[in-house]
Formats: C-alpha cells, sequence, structure tokens
C-alpha cells in the first residue's frame, strides 16, 4: 500500500551540497537524494556536472520525502532565506506516493 508523503525539491549550487544537507538534517528530514544536474535559468546556463567541469559551475538537486509539509516548508524557507539572495536556486513541492520503502518515516514514527 502506497503511503502519501510531501517531495522537497532544490536545485543550486554545487559549492552549497554540505550547508543545504546539514539545514535538511537540523529540521529533522530522515534522509535525502543528490544528483548532479544542469540547465539553464534566470542566471544562466550551468553545466551539466561533467567530470572536466568545476564544483562552482555546476549545479545539484536534493531531493526530500517528509510525511507533513511543515518539515519541508522550513526546509524550504532556511535554504532559500540563507543562500537564494547570492546563489542560484529553486525549490518546490509537490505530492508523492512511497510505494516501497518499509523505512520511510518521519521523526514521529512510522
Amino acid at each position: 500500500m502506497a503511503k502519501q508523503a510531501i517531495k522537497l525539491v532544490i536545485v543550486t549550487e554545487k559549492l552549497l551540497l554540505k550547508k543545504v544537507a546539514k539545514i535538511i538534517e537540523e529540521v529533522g528530514a530522515t534522509g535525502y537524494t543528490v544528483v548532479e544536474t544542469g540547465g539553464k535559468g534566470s542566471r544562466n546556463v550551468r553545466s551539466s556536472g561533467q567530470p572536466s567541469v568545476s564544483d562552482t559551475e555546476s549545479n545539484i538537486k536534493f531531493e526530500v520525502l517528509t510525511e507533513n509539509r511543515h518539515i519541508a516548508e522550513q526546509i524550504a524557507d532556511r535554504v532559500a532565506v540563507k543562500f537564494f539572495n547570492d546563489y542560484a536556486g529553486i525549490a518546490y513541492i509537490c505530492n508523492a506516493e512511497v510505494l516501497y520503502a518499509h523505512t520511510f518515516c518521519g521523526p514521529e514514527g512510522c
């Protein structure tokens, strides 16, 4: 049976990886996934994360599944306030269904 969840996605500059991960953990999310990414937006074209490009010119995408919207919004707010005035970034939230992950739990437990 599927379990309802909220998915927070944060796309930002790779040099912020450790700082954003720290916020995610401090707020109380139980985990996240990070992938290198690229694209084009209001701050121009970013690399696709190929090995020949430095970390200062590539982007990452965090995906965070939470049991409630409040945690996702707290993470997004803290990241946006701290970094998005000085670094490229976007955060968005969408509904998700966790299908096969018996270990998916929020801070309140399963």
